[in-house]
């Protein structure tokens, strides 16, 4: 199924009335480029981390809510973000965690949803050496298409047969609520259809949760609510390190830690999706969190700095072996 970008600015921004959200001259789905297998791979305590590419979104800084020219210029001006005809490329990331034999998969990219120019993230995950077969737990962040999409294989079936679902209550709740979906404009409806089919193979192995509770060993679900009801991060426990796994906390690196006010119509509530951004860049930079992104730039792993009214978010040297 191919998305068109009216339908896709309106299945996800569902906090946003239909006829309110607006047309973007120059949207795009994906940059040019089509995916090849991305991954890096890092330790963090006795835990292996490899961040796993699908590929990038193209979106126009015009798209964010809140959106200022000159701001906009500022932010880029330092960054490795640089404006095209398509708009800013955005990457789209999962993360593979082996600890104590166990393998586990935070958000499964976009398989066929999204268009040929994502959807690499199986074959980055095959190039690590791990077969779909042998992920024990998917642990979703939340159901939109660019996150859940990689959970069905081609011909509709489990994508990762052997695997256990884990995924907020509340998210699993509001795209399966009829009368939600009854009460959104046609094109939506498509997107909770999407998130429906995703999910249906695993409902004989789901496992919900709700609040900040241990979800499988060493790793505790973190609720971050705004970009969708459910919407959820992950602290990975490592011993004598941590790592926290925020999904979509923020969509543009260079844009949002600049203007951490400013959302994007993906956001269900943008004033909630904004009031938990600051409130985990403001924990983040008190405690030091190491942390990674499904739409920071790739692999996307570093901490959050204090910048006056604004904040940082420096990637760690060492991972390039700088």
């Amino acid at each position: 199924m191919t998305i068109s970008r009216r339908s896709l600015l309106q299945g996800l921004g569902l906090g946003v009335a239909a006829s309110a959200v607006p047309s973007f001259g120059g949207w795009a789905l994906a940059a040019p480029a089509a995916p090849a297998p991305v991954l890096h791979r890092f330790q963090i305590g006795d835990a292996t981390v490899t961040a796993l590419l699908d590929g990038h979104l193209a979106v126009p800084a015009q798209a964010f809510t809140g959106y200022d020219a000159a701001k906009a210029e500022a932010a880029l001006a330092g960054s490795f973000y640089r404006p095209g005809p398509q708009g800013l490329e955005i990457p789209v990331n999962g993360y593979l965690i082996e600890r104590g034999g166990a393998l586990t998969l935070v958000d499964s990219g976009t398989a066929q949803l999204m268009g040929p120019d994502l959807g690499g993230l199986g074959a980055a995950l095959a190039a690590s050496g791990v077969a779909a077969s042998d992920i024990s737990t998917v642990l979703l962040t939340h159901m939109h298409p660019d996150h859940a999409g990689g959970l069905l294989a081609a011909d509709g079936s489990a994508a990762f047969p052997n695997a256990e679902l884990v995924v907020a209550e509340s998210e699993w709740g509001f795209w399966h609520d009829d009368a939600i979906m009854a009460s959104v404009d046609e094109g939506s409806r498509g997107f909770f259809q999407m998130a429906r089919d995703s999910v249906a193979p695993y409902q004989d192995r789901l496992k919900p949760f709700a609040g900040e509770v241990e979800v499988v060993p060493g790793l505790t679900a973190v609720p971050l609510p705004g970009h969708t009801p459910g919407h959820s991060g992950f602290m990975l426990d490592a011993g004598d390190e941590q790592l926290l796994i925020w999904g979509d906390v923020v969509h543009s690196t260079a844009l949002q830690f600049a203007n951490p006010d400013w959302t994007i119509p993906f956001d269900v509530d943008q004033p909630l999706a904004a009031a938990t951004r600051k409130g985990m860049f403001d924990r983040a930079a008190a405690d030091g969190l190491l942390v990674v992104g499904m739409h920071l730039d790739f692999p996307g792993l570093g901490r959050v700095e204090r910048d006056g009214a604004a904040y940082g978010f420096h990637q760690a040297p060492w991972q390039f072996g700088l």
